[in-house]
């Protein structure tokens, strides 16, 4: 859910000012992470794709989706890939840090010239999705009065997510995806475009499935729930309406207990007692107000999160997360699958407990085109696919080159 590459050291040092509160290296926070209008665009495009009528009833007018391109559409339209981002990812999926980016690209060694999404083959489309914060329609973006949405944004789901990607697709002039990848909440939208895409006249020839459930568990949603609730909790939330507050008064302590909290999900009890076991901080003594070196890992964490993301935005996806679910309304998730005509390549990390390999077994045995759950062996759990790309890689590119070679001509 997280597209983290740093591995740290156990002596990373987290900052404190004078009263005492921790403060990374480069001063406080902005109130929000999120993309406003007025920042440098960097690499994103934008298109205004209309009013959309959500499934909570709520209609919800004037959406906008910032997305980043690689390589050239072909001719025929066949070669375009879309690659759908986890929980805190975005749009900019490889290229350095930059204005208006604040981060390198998340999957940079598996997108780009001979790359196994190789962009001198393929048009790879990347969208924010709906309800994040960089760029495309969420809570900062401007409501119809001019003012932030803030709290006032609705509840979104996976298929109005969906739904919202669709209409980019055909203002972008594509009918047709050669595959449609992602992992973890990306993963959860590859499967509504196997059902929804073809549905609305785009053809999904293939999708690829990383790391993700059918539905979301109960395992799953009580982890979410304290992440919600520290979120809440924090008075600089302010019930959602903090953007104009100074840097450092925005609701930083309760993202950043969130994210300490899905961070350990993310990763696994054997690389932290490896990576970190019982070592205290620096020179800081856990006996006295000091911390263990887990501690401050998991400080950076937080602090990284809230000078890059929106605590309104978290709430919103981590709330659609919660809802999914593929059989809703289809007859169950069985019912579902089976209606998939694409070819499948379903992946699972081994190590992974917060999408163990169980939930991508159920894919692949619901999906008529699969041949099983190919698993990745990494110590880093969930995290393993954003990391283990000599083994990602491979498995990606030949599954593309399968699918090429059983397309119609």
């Amino acid at each position: 859910m997280t597209p983290t590459t740093t591995h740290l050291t156990g002596t990373e040092t987290v900052w404190r000012s004078p009263r005492g509160a921790r403060r990374g290296p480069a001063g406080p926070a902005p109130a929000s992470g999120a993309w406003r209008e007025g920042h440098p665009a960097g690499d994103r495009h934008f298109r205004d794709v209309g009013t959309f009528d959500l499934e909570s009833g709520t209609r919800l007018p004037d959406v906008r989706v910032a997305y980043e391109t690689h390589g050239r559409l072909a001719p025929d339209g066949a070669n375009a890939v879309l690659v759908l981002h986890a929980l805190t990812g975005d749009a900019h999926v490889r290229g350095p840090a930059g204005p208006g980016q604040a981060t390198a690209g998340w999957w940079e060694p598996m997108i780009g010239p001979g790359a196994p999404i190789d962009t001198d083959e393929y048009f790879v489309v990347v969208p924010n999705v709906l309800g994040g914060c960089q760029g495309t329609t969420g809570p900062a973006s401007p409501a119809p009065d001019g003012l932030p949405w803030g709290g006032r944004f609705p509840r979104i789901t996976t298929r109005d997510q969906v739904a919202v990607e669709i209409e980019l697709a055909r203002l972008l002039g594509i009918r047709s995806w050669a595959t449609v990848i992602g992992g973890s909440m990306g993963g959860m939208r590859v499967l509504e475009w196997a059902l929804l895409g073809p549905e609305a006249g785009i053809e999904v020839r293939s999708i690829v499935s990383i790391a993700t459930g059918a539905q979301s568990t109960g395992d799953q949603i009580a982890w979410a729930h304290p992440q919600l609730g520290a979120i809440r909790s924090d008075p600089r939330w302010n019930g959602g309406d903090y953007y104009d507050a100074p840097d450092g008064e925005g609701p930083h302590a309760g993202l950043g207990i969130a994210r300490q909290i899905a961070h350990t999900t993310y990763r696994t009890a054997r690389e932290l007692d490896e990576r970190f076991g019982r070592i205290p901080q620096g020179g800081e003594d856990p006996q006295t107000d000091g911390r263990f070196a887990v501690q401050s890992y998991l400080d950076h964490h937080g602090d990284k999160l809230a000078r890059r993301f929106d605590a309104n935005s978290y709430l919103r996806l981590t709330e659609s997360m919660m809802t999914h679910d593929v059989g809703r309304d289809r007859g169950g998730v069985d019912a579902a699958l089976a209606q998939v005509e694409a070819r499948a390549l379903v992946v699972a990390v081994d190590s992974d407990r917060l999408f163990p390999p169980v939930l991508s077994d159920r894919i692949a045995a619901g999906l008529r085109h699969a041949t099983g759950t190919h698993l990745i062996r990494s110590d880093f759990g969930h995290d393993g696919f954003l990391l283990e790309f000599d083994q990602m890689g491979p498995l990606v590119r030949g599954f593309l080159a399968d699918v090429d070679r059983h397309s119609p001509a």
